[in-house]
């Protein structure tokens, strides 16, 4: 008689789930194991670039992995489809139909089993109950967001060109950015580079005047995860390049073209853009019965297993996990949702062996943030440098860009990961400076 096969599921594909797949997937034979990784996109873009995917700075068509075929190459299987619900009790999940821009459904509803199921769907932008957040703004959560973000500042760029061409009118693009992290810090500096840009692409009258940027932070500084020294320099950057950077002030309203604040301002916006921290998705409520905390996100031991179920873990943005000796959960933060990816390997080897697991150890690598080819600032912690140094200007670049780096190697391992990272720089050079189309 064949002996079934371990199956582990994986729901999502962002840093986390596919680092893990490909781990896994390289780990077990296809005789005995099978990985299977749920994901509703059928390509793969790093979320920290995705600002840049949206100013139109990076081609993501040039970056992004597809599934199907990266799956192939490690030995899992990619299903494309969204979690819907999880059955505890018979240890399957549920995926959601799958459907086409017509709303035709491409791959039905879908049961499938596990033995380990492991939620790294991450999460999405905190509008803290704000009225008109979710039917007004813009969210830079995935490739599809960030592309119609792109298209958008596009068509808004070619209607102010062509209103200064037709009347010689001093025609504006007000842009909102709420939220100071480095989702809106750098997305701030790189709208800045791409419509400095713009004219040399054949919008002729457009200049530096055209667009009128506002970067809106209800707490007192910008960066709270970086120093107090490197948050006064980004200030002090974005102001220099032409950003309105408006600080301790509370958004209590978003209209279809307008932003209120606490204060009784009320500022006109052509497009507004929603980042203000990140938050479980209200979906993971509705598919299961896992503890979630008071920001929805999945509720797990130091271990990484939930604390409801000891077969399903949580990892990256969408779990929340308070570490021994802490009181803070570990941050949701690429380079934690990357380390728990890592961490999950052997977790899953000894669950499988019935061998205690370990306790997941969170190791703060610092923190970078990129304003585009105006400046790069941080800081670097830990083991980098035994303790805690403020980095800038050229250190500080190479710093950032070995991130993305470093991705691409936990993606694709390190025979094929360096070839990425050798095409990504050539790309970067042979390719138009915007993507506008």
């Amino acid at each position: 008689m064949t002996k079934r096969k371990t199956q582990i599921v994986v729901a999502g594909g962002g840093a986390a789930g596919l680092g893990l797949v490909r781990k896994l997937g390289a780990k077990y034979s296809r005789d005995t194991h099978d990985i299977i990784l749920v994901e509703p996109n059928r390509t793969h873009v790093w979320k920290p670039l995705l600002h840049e995917v949206a100013a139109g700075s990076m081609d993501a068509n040039a970056d992004e992995v597809g599934y199907g075929g990266h799956a192939a190459r490690w030995g899992y299987r990619f299903f494309n489809g969204a979690l819907e619900k999880i059955d505890r009790v018979a240890r399957t999940i549920t995926t959601a139909p799958l459907l086409d821009e017509e709303g035709e459904v491409i791959i039905d509803r879908h049961t499938i089993r596990y033995d380990y199921l492991v939620l790294a769907i991450g999460g999405v932008s905190n509008d803290f109950g704000i009225t008109g957040v979710r039917e007004n703004a813009m969210f830079l959560e995935n490739r599809r967001q960030a592309d119609r973000f792109r298209r958008r500042l596009l068509n808004a760029c070619l209607r102010v060109n062509e209103r200064r061409q037709r009347d010689g009118a001093d025609a504006r693009l007000p842009i909102c950015i709420v939220g100071g992290g480095a989702t809106g810090v750098e997305l701030s500096a790189e709208l800045v580079h791409a419509t400095q840009s713009l004219r040399a692409y054949g919008l002729e009258v457009f200049d530096d005047s055209a667009v009128e940027i506002t970067l809106i932070e209800a707490g007192p500084r910008l960066l709270p995860a970086l120093p107090e020294e490197v948050s006064a320099k980004v200030l002090d950057e974005l102001r220099a390049l032409g950003v309105n950077v408006r600080l301790e002030t509370m958004v209590t309203e978003i209209g279809k073209k307008s932003v209120s604040t606490k204060d009784g301002r009320t500022m006109e916006a052509e497009m507004i853009l929603w980042a203000t921290g990140v938050r479980g998705d209200h979906a993971i409520a509705r598919m299961s019965d896992l503890k979630l905390s008071g920001q929805g996100r999945v509720v797990v031991a130091p271990t990484l297993r939930t604390e409801t179920d000891e077969r399903i873990f949580a990892i990256g943005d969408c779990c929340h996990c308070v570490l021994p000796g802490t009181e803070t959960p570990v941050p949701p933060r690429a380079q934690s949702a990357q380390q728990m990816a890592d961490h999950m390997v052997g977790q899953l080897d000894r669950a499988q062996k019935g061998q205690p697991l370990t306790d997941f150890v969170y190791r703060d690598k610092g923190s970078l943030v990129s304003l585009s080819r105006f400046a790069t600032l941080g800081s670097l912690m830990g083991n980098l440098v035994g303790g805690k140094m403020a980095i800038e200007g050229r250190i500080a670049r190479l710093a950032y860009m070995s991130l993305y780096r470093m991705h691409l190697i936990a993606v694709h391992g390190w025979v094929r990961g360096p070839i990425q990272i050798a095409v990504h720089e050539v790309n970067k050079v042979t390719r138009p400076k915007l993507k506008l189309h």
